[in-house]
């Protein structure tokens, strides 16, 4: 059964993007570019106040679609999409100078840096509260 599964679906996928749900697109533009860096890949504009905003840690293949929140729901869910766990992960070929470098411009880490059996992290919190790994990866073995 799971090999027929597999035949059906055996073209290549991936995820593209990620919806993250924002109060303001400028707002949340600001944070993402100026403070960590990533890169406007699109800002298009839907009409009613309504806009494609994708962006992305430079060079990434995926990215976050800013999806500015429509209504009471959606507005109570900005900055707590994953219930309170880490929501999104950030990898770095270099912690120490990300790390750095996001402190210096006011991104706030709610823990101090860690090693891990799987690579140096810290948990940081974006401009609504929402809990980002930053990690650097322990490469593999060759």
């Amino acid at each position: 059964m799971l090999a027929e599964v597999r035949q059906r679906f055996s073209m290549p996928q991936r995820l593209h993007l990620t919806a993250l749900l924002v109060d303001d697109y400028d707002t949340a533009l600001s944070f993402f570019v100026e403070k960590l860096g990533f890169e406007v890949r699109e800002d298009s504009r839907l009409g009613d106040g309504k806009r494609w905003v994708v962006i992305a840690p430079q060079g990434a293949a995926s990215g976050l679609l800013l999806a500015r929140a429509v209504d009471e729901r959606q507005r109570n869910a900005i900055g707590n999409q994953s219930g309170g766990r880490v929501f999104l992960f950030l990898e770095t070929d270099d912690f120490a100078r990300d790390h750095l470098a996001y402190t210096q411009r006011g991104v706030r880490f709610v823990e101090a840096p860690r090693r891990e059996p799987y690579g140096i992290v810290a948990v940081f919190q974006d401009l609504y509260g929402n809990r980002w790994d930053l990690i650097e990866p322990i490469p593999a073995e060759q």
